[in-house]
């Protein structure tokens, strides 16, 4: 997987040097998504490394009475989603991401917006190499529970075709400056 390590130090690099901030216009067909399937329970990250930033879509979505969830890292290589207002406080935790400070039952979100470092045509999605939302989501697959996925990204950090292994999960959408697909 030195070709995948390769992929991601570019990406990140690029997305450093190509970054810009997005309005509240980016998110419009997200919100299309949300209110036609009447979703109320959304997993969302906070931003940091240059990734699209998130904290218009918190403040629409929390001005609009969705529920907001973010991410929380444990033991055992363990990921859940708990319950976050904005401004609410955060920690660091081990990698450097914020999340909540909160102990509470996670919940199993009907849609979460990922983070990506790159992706392809094809809806794969390089991370940053831990396999922390892939772990998640293969656990939802296999207990046949449904969510949507989709993936916040700048149209410069597509690739041709991102390398995949057997554990890797394709997301159902991208969202770029360019539109949803």
């Amino acid at each position: 997987m030195r070709y995948k390590e390769k992929l991601r130090k570019k990406f990140i690099f690029l997305r450093r040097k190509k970054y810009f901030s997005v309005n509240k216009d980016f998110f419009k067909p997200l919100i299309k998504i949300l209110i036609n399937k009447k979703i109320r329970n959304i997993a969302l990250y906070y931003p940091s490394n240059y990734e699209v930033n998130t904290l218009n879509l918190f403040k629409i979505l929390q001005n609009k009475n969705f529920f907001i969830f973010l991410p929380k890292l444990f033991l055992n290589r363990r990921m859940k989603f708990l319950r976050w207002n904005y401004l609410d406080p955060l920690e660091i935790n081990k990698y450097g991401f914020l999340e909540p400070l909160s102990k509470s039952k996670g919940i199993i979100p009907e849609i979460i917006i990922v983070p990506l470092v790159a992706f392809d045509k094809y809806h794969n999605r390089l991370g940053y190499g831990k396999g922390y939302y892939d772990r998640y989501l293969s656990r939802l697959i296999r207990s046949k529970k449904s969510v949507l996925t989709i993936g916040l990204a700048f149209s410069f950090q597509k690739y041709k075709k991102i390398p995949t292994i057997k554990s890797d999960i394709k997301l159902d959408y991208i969202l770029t400056e360019k539109g949803i697909f």
